[in-house]
């Protein structure tokens, strides 16, 4: 039993699906996964060292599946830690950094109520996890507690625009009305389990950055979005000159935003003045 922030009592299931377990575990150590989790933590640390360059950061990985963003991290001599709800792909993760003779606190626990004190981490990472928590406002309360002033919260989750998801096997889910939503998350829980990937917490919210932004700017972050902190450095002058027009231009934006699955944050929280 757990109480989240709220101080509300719940009850967790630490139990997976072997499909669930077993397209998790070989997708975690893919080339492509790796490639991704690299690009995404440089682009975190050009964030961070125009903050605060701390040699060393502390960085929380929430929903850190098989461990393989802690890895990346760890590699660097980064204080990493990680979190999951998932009790198996946990263990494999110990696993892992045992056998890579790295240093990573594995927790097993809930995203709602984070075992840390205030202001401990310049990092948190939650990478495709706020999609299926219903209470997801306690999840960013968490996230922005937990960091230090300076420091960075960065969220992936599902987008609200783009009618292309991989959360549920069925075209345009991202478009469908709540209540067909919530009937399709009830088949797959109970007879249908492959409607969304085996996942014992399937996908309940969408969102879009601007929703997202409005949160978290509440919460005394500013916020970015993926063409904010797009590295330009090596890019040709037409990809250099796309990327101005949707920087500089609302509709083209909102445009681009669209046509991407995942809506992406890079928040950083506001010092005291």
């Amino acid at each position: 039993m757990k109480q989240d922030s709220a101080g509300k009592t719940r009850e967790w299931d630490h139990s997976t699906r072997r499909e669930f377990y077993e397209h998790y575990a070989k997708d975690s150590l893919g080339p492509v996964t790796r490639e991704r989790f690299l690009i995404l933590r440089d682009k975190i640390l050009r964030v961070l060292d125009g903050s605060q360059k701390r040699p060393i950061y502390s960085v929380l990985d929430v929903g850190c599946n098989a461990g393989t963003q802690c890895l990346l991290w760890a590699e660097l001599g980064h204080r990493v830690y990680g979190l999951d709800i998932n009790e198996k792909l946990l263990e494999l993760a110990r696993v892992r950094a045992a056998e890579a003779g790295r240093s990573v606190e594995f927790v097993l626990g809930t995203a709602v109520s984070l075992p840390w004190p205030d202001n401990h981490m310049d990092v948190c990472l939650a990478i495709e996890l706020l999609e299926h928590v219903p209470d997801w406002k306690d999840c960013l309360k968490e996230f922005t507690r937990v960091v230090r002033p300076g420091g960075v919260v960065y969220l992936a989750t599902s987008n609200k625009l783009c009618p292309v998801q991989n959360e549920f096997n069925l075209p345009l889910y991202s478009w469908y009305p709540g209540p067909i939503k919530r009937w399709c998350e009830r088949l797959s829980v109970t007879t249908k389990p492959w409607l969304a990937n085996y996942a014992t917490y399937p996908a309940t919210n969408w969102f879009t950055f601007k929703q997202l932004k409005r949160e978290l700017d509440a919460l005394g972050f500013d916020s970015l979005d993926k063409f904010d902190i797009a590295d330009v450095s090596g890019k040709g002058s037409l990809a250099k000159a796309v990327l101005s027009v949707i920087r500089h231009v609302p509709p083209v934006r909102w445009l681009a935003h669209f046509t991407t699955p995942t809506s992406m944050v890079v928040a950083v929280k506001r010092r005291p003045s």
